[in-house]
């Protein structure tokens, strides 16, 4: 056993200066007469080989950098117990067992030694049981009375008249009831660290809404009367959903009717060009539609924790199409879904070999001309990340910088933070550490978890005790399409950036220096969503404590994909939109959201008004690629990485 592990994985000490391929480390290992993306040779890399997947070929001097560096022996005590964490982590969705166990633990002790806490408790319990006796008689009669307690407003559970009718009514106001109480429970303990009682309060929750009443047959009034109406052949049809729905993702399948979805051929059908690829990423170039286009080209990037393609789903809702329909030449990084043989990838590899080559490309095909830069949700963020690094190296080529659901300050990253405290984050990095990268169902576990009402409960309902079976949509079948995270990159994040927060506070390197957001100077528009459970808006918000940089910040309702996937014509849309200059005041986010007015509809249009004012002006269109630079067509958009499952 010691000797099989000893060896196990021992290519995850190898230092961040020399990963896996070769050309990453000579890239970090030279001298760089200017900055990297100003190169001749993109990043220290040689030209891909078209023909080749991700353009793995290697300069040979990018492979002697490559073989000079040694690899650390794995210590086998410490490999046999992160096999042992790895293998536990198959069982529980990714989620450390100590680290609930120790957020309880605090919780318990402290109540235990909180008399005065367990005397409140006590007394609320007496009072709501009081309440619901009081109520029970006129409720259970069907006498019109007032509820003794109401749903939250984002509950929507018992909204339904049958809910109403005794005694259904007196069922679900006690389990409300318990609920709260159960909320009083788990918070204002004395002593209790604020991450504990937020990891407890959470908990309590999920256990609650898994015993909800409306999630038996035998107190759902819903389900019962479908039952009655329709023989029960609601509940063989949801026998039958749960079985397909079972033998699918015991298989590794994806849902039923996703197949009505393909990348190329009913989604991402945006006319255009792969003109670029490496081992990490494809580059494309849409094909323009007007006779003229906007100076400043676009290039999107967009978060690796999911498919490019959000962004250019189907033709009414592409804002890819959107782009390029009103007069902007649009480049898109579409990224390599990774496998084990990627997992020493970091977000340095995703720095240099994603934005930064892509911006050199993009500057060989449209030269001279400044880019305006947009990310999405981690895209965003990395985006800003290289943004500060250019302004510190004094070459930014940004033109504008906007950021969708992106965070830079992760003090307040919401109930994902849950999931990230040491115990946690060890937990993981032991999951990925055997795997070589974080799978995509262990991280829709915890992104369900956010929303379980909504996400699990609510279908478990609708699909399998009513039978009902939700049809598929473009929005839906993009979301099954998940992808994996590389082990070095995903440790690098979690630690670096939500947990010790360095982006933020200045102490996030590059190339062995600090970089500072507070350094970038071209005008950013920051869009963020009401319901978003991923990049809560008021952390998104902080982007305007930098005060060196123009600001204008949207808010815009929906949630983290919805929210952004907003089309002129969406019904329901309306938007919050502010301007805050250069060295103005900063607005606290609880009044600024006061005080901003709503306006009706889309958010799209709003923003490529704000893109327009920006611009020097209407050209004619670029070529697709540049084969006398080095960058011919690979072939047509969507590429192949979008296709990697």
């Amino acid at each position: 056993m010691a000797e099989r592990l000893e060896g196990r994985h021992a290519s995850h000490r190898v230092p961040s200066a020399a990963r896996s391929s070769g050309a990453v480390g000579a890239a970090a290992s030279d001298p760089l007469s200017g900055p990297l993306w100003m190169n001749d040779e993109p990043l220290g890399l040689s030209k891909p080989d078209p023909g080749s997947r991700g353009g793995k070929q290697q300069s040979s001097h990018s492979q002697a950098a490559h073989t000079a560096v040694p690899t650390e022996r794995a210590d086998p005590v410490s490999s046999l117990d992160r096999l042992l964490r790895a293998t536990a982590g198959r069982f529980t969705l990714g989620i450390s067992p100590v680290a609930l166990w120790l957020a309880y633990a605090d919780w318990a002790m402290h109540l235990s030694t909180s008399p005065g806490k367990c005397q409140q408790l006590t007394e609320k319990a007496l009072r709501k049981a009081v309440r619901l006796l009081i109520a029970a008689p006129r409720q259970l009669s069907g006498a019109p009375s007032a509820p003794v307690i109401e749903p939250l407003p984002q509950d929507h559970r018992f909204e339904g008249p049958a809910w109403q009718r005794p005694p259904f009514n007196l069922i679900y106001q006690a389990f409300l009831l318990n609920q709260q109480w159960w909320h009083s429970a788990t918070t204002g303990v004395g002593g209790v660290s604020r991450h504990h009682e937020q990891v407890v309060a959470f908990t309590m929750r999920q256990v609650l809404d898994t015993i909800s009443p409306v999630n038996f047959l035998a107190t759902n009034p819903e389900a019962l009367a479908a039952t009655l109406r329709e023989g029960g052949w609601n509940l063989l049809r949801g026998a039958v959903n749960f079985w397909a729905d079972w033998e699918r993702a015991a298989g590794g399948k994806p849902p039923i009717g996703t197949e009505a979805f393909r990348p190329g051929e009913q989604v991402a059908v945006t006319r255009g060009e792969v003109i670029h690829r490496n081992r990490l990423m494809e580059l494309i170039q849409y094909a323009p539609t007007t006779r003229q286009v906007q100076a400043e080209p676009i290039l999107i990037v967009p978060a690796w924790i999911m498919k490019y393609y959000i962004l250019d789903l189907s033709p009414h809702n592409s804002l890819v199409k959107y782009l390029v329909d009103r007069g902007h030449t649009v480049f898109l990084i579409s990224w390599h879904n990774p496998t084990a043989e990627d997992r020493d990838l970091g977000m340095d590899d995703y720095l240099r070999l994603g934005v930064l080559e892509a911006l050199k490309t993009v500057q060989a095909i449209v030269p001279k001309t400044r880019i305006n830069a947009l990310g999405y949700c981690l895209g965003g963020t990395l985006l800003a990340i290289a943004a500060a690094y250019l302004a510190r190296e004094g070459e930014s080529p940004l033109n504008s910088i906007t950021l969708l659901a992106a965070q830079t300050d992760f003090t307040e990253a919401g109930e994902l933070s849950l999931f990230i405290d040491d115990s946690q984050l060890k937990f993981l990095e032991d999951i990925m550490w055997d795997q070589g990268y974080l799978d995509s169902r262990q991280m829709a576990g915890a992104f369900q978890l956010l929303r379980s009402n909504d996400l699990i409960w609510s279908r478990v309902v609708h699909e399998y005790l009513m039978g009902q079976r939700a049809p598929m949509t473009d929005l839906l079948a993009w979301n099954a399409d998940a992808t994996r995270m590389p082990y070095r990159m995903h440790s690098e994040y979690l630690r670096r950036l939500f947990l010790d927060n360095v982006l933020f506070e200045g102490r996030y390197e590059i190339d062995g220096q600090p970089i500072a957001l507070r350094d970038i100077r071209a005008p950013i528009f920051a869009v963020a969503t009401e319901s978003d459970h991923v990049a809560p808006w008021r952390s998104v918000y902080k982007l305007n404590l930098l005060g060196d940089a123009e600001v204008t910040f949207m808010l815009t309702n929906g949630g983290h994909n919805a929210g952004i996937v907003s089309e002129p014509g969406h019904p329901g849309r309306h938007y919050r939109l502010s301007h805050r200059a250069a060295g103005a005041p900063y607005t606290d986010p609880d009044s600024w959201f006061g005080a901003a007015n709503i306006h009706e509809g889309s958010w799209w249009p709003a923003w490529t008004s704000w893109l327009r004012q920006k611009s020097h002006g209407r050209v004619a269109p670029p070529p697709l690629g540049a084969s006398s630079n080095g960058y011919p067509s690979l072939g047509p958009a969507p590429g192949r990485y979008v296709l990697e499952s």
